[in-house]
């Protein structure tokens, strides 16, 4: 399942795609054609993630330009909510004058020529300018739907494929409240709130390895940002969250954003410091990793414990221990984490 920087990737695509753009919506595979007929034809002003969820708000096609600000809570802006689950993924082709984005984002498959060139940060809001378009390029013949696509948006010089989703509907702006009210604090958003992140960590006898992966606590946080921030936090991670000392609950927000804030911006998962790279790395199996990229942090080398059950501890040299918590397998070390 993707983690929640993946999330944060796909909402700077769709800003870099389709912001201010009147979008083609539509339902190959037949099972959102109401809620792509909804949709069709709406402006696409905002495009968020908080955590594993993403959010793209559609404005009615005559908002004006000076009337983008607040929309995020305009009361006729409809969300399109996704949650790619398992198995859901985004895949993106373009025309050749479009923006260069990743081929593909979300769950396993091949990529071809895949190119990961995401800015750094998306637009504000208040960045976006509302221009008109038209639907199609005459220089560029729009590919056909591959797969079971639930829905397509269709812009200027993009085409958005989405397969396999676990969630994928039309809400209002007080539903997408109601969700991210259900969300615990998200940190690569700059409203999360560490607080809030301390504050449920630490009234509960839950384990902090359990609580790490509950989307009510954190919001964002999978198997390996679990794994790793809890390793280099020196936490053992079937320690019950109560009896984690709220500075160290702090320092795990803290590099948590640190972490996931480089992820969201590079497209990798790397975890470990340049020190503790080396030799001693063994599998690699992150898929986000490109070692072909310049400079990329090898996948070999790029965790600390997340699948290197059986490998020696890069700082100890322990075998890295394995067990399932919560139907999840959990990678630590028995050593560095007590």
């Amino acid at each position: 399942m993707p983690e929640g920087h993946t999330v944060h990737r796909l909402a700077r695509t769709f800003d870099t795609l389709y912001a201010g753009q009147v979008l083609r919506v539509s339902s190959p595979q037949g099972r959102f054609a109401d809620g792509a007929g909804v949709l069709d034809g709406r402006r696409l002003v905002v495009s968020e993630a908080w955590g594993k969820q993403l959010f793209l708000g559609f404005a009615p096609a005559d908002v004006s330009d000076t009337q983008v600000t607040g929309l995020t809570r305009a009361p006729d802006t409809l969300w399109l909510r996704t949650h790619l689950g398992l198995y859901g993924a985004w895949t993106f082709a373009g025309a050749p004058d479009a923006p260069e984005v990743a081929h593909a984002i979300g769950a396993p498959r091949r990529r071809i020529g895949e190119r990961d060139s995401l800015p750094s940060s998306a637009p504000s809001v208040s960045d976006v300018r509302i221009t008109s378009v038209t639907p199609t390029s005459d220089t560029w013949d729009v590919p056909e739907p591959r797969g079971q696509v639930r829905v397509r948006l269709l812009g200027a010089h993009a085409v958005a494929d989405l397969t396999g989703p676990t969630a994928c509907e039309v809400i209002t702006t007080d539903e997408k409240q109601s969700v991210e009210a259900r969300l615990g604090p998200d940190p690569i958003r700059d409203d999360g709130d560490p607080a809030a992140f301390v504050a449920r960590v630490g009234r509960s006898r839950v384990t902090i390895g359990q609580q790490l992966m509950d989307q009510a606590v954190v919001a964002g946080v999978g198997n390996i940002y679990r794994a790793e921030a809890l390793f280099r936090a020196g936490v053992d991670p079937l320690r019950p969250g109560r009896e984690v000392p709220s500075a160290t609950v702090r320092a795990i927000w803290d590099d948590l954003v640190v972490l996931m804030r480089d992820g969201a911006d590079h497209g990798a998962i790397v975890t470990t410091r340049p020190e503790d790279r080396g030799p001693a790395g063994g599998r690699g199996r992150t898929r986000q990793n490109t070692d072909g990229a310049p400079g990329a942090v090898p996948a070999d080398q790029a965790f600390y414990v997340y699948h290197r059950d059986g490998l020696p501890c890069r700082v100890c040299g322990s075998p890295v221990l394995v067990k399932e918590l919560a139907g999840r397998n959990l990678f630590w070390c028995g050593t560095c984490q007590t």
